[in-house]
């Protein structure tokens, strides 16, 4: 709801190459069985030599991270709470005169009540206070979805699907900023936090879902 393999590469030589020097030792070893290979320097222990390397730092999100987290899920639960009174007022009059389009309707309402609660809990979670517009919101959206369904199936199935696409780039636009957020720290050794990670595949899962409807 309101949206980063090529087999091809390990046919190129150098990973050829790479196989052959894996495969050497052994061949070496078969062929001269009283010969032993180390493949451990002299300075180094078989545990150094396997010892994992350090896990990349992890610092608190900083004072912009934070006002983007706030932002986003704010912005996501306000949309969602739209989209959510849009298709509540949608169903009535559509079920009454096109009773064959209500399973349709219903489904996409489900849908995106269950992407509401998703954002309900994410901003208490995070003690993130919901827009001051939401009365607002509630109002606006009710009337849209009862107006254009009043207007006729065309009417209506236009203005979900403005919804939607809307929606979904929305969150494309979401993932993008977070993806270059990750990017970003991991150049300098750092690992985004797990309140960032969450939101990107929380924006990730609906994103899609909102454009598969």
């Amino acid at each position: 709801m309101i949206s980063s393999k090529n087999p091809d590469r390990w046919c190129k030589p150098s990973h050829l190459l790479l196989v052959r020097d894996f495969l050497a030792p052994r061949l070496l070893w078969q062929s001269t069985p009283h010969r032993h290979v180390s493949h451990i320097s002299n300075s180094e222990s078989p545990a150094e030599a396997s010892s994992p390397p350090p896990p990349k730092a992890r610092r608190p999100l900083s004072q912009a991270q934070r006002d983007f987290l706030s932002s986003a899920l704010r912005v996501n639960q306000a949309g969602e709470l739209a989209a959510t009174l849009i298709y509540t007022g949608q169903l009535g009059p559509l079920s009454r005169s096109h009773p064959h389009v209500r399973p349709l309707l219903q489904h996409m309402h489900d849908q995106e009540a269950g992407h509401l609660r998703t954002f309900n809990a994410l901003l208490a979670h995070h003690r993130v206070r919901p827009t001051l517009l939401r009365p607002v919101w509630r109002v606006a959206a009710t009337a849209l979805g009862w107006g254009t369904a009043m207007l006729g199936r065309e009417a209506a199935m236009a203005c979900t699907e403005a919804v939607e696409t809307e929606i979904g780039e929305h969150y494309n636009g979401q993932v993008r900023v977070l993806l270059e957020m990750m990017r970003e720290m991991r150049e300098t050794g750092e690992e985004m936090g797990e309140e960032l990670v969450g939101l990107l595949e929380t924006v990730r899962r609906i994103r899609d879902e909102e454009l598969e409807q």
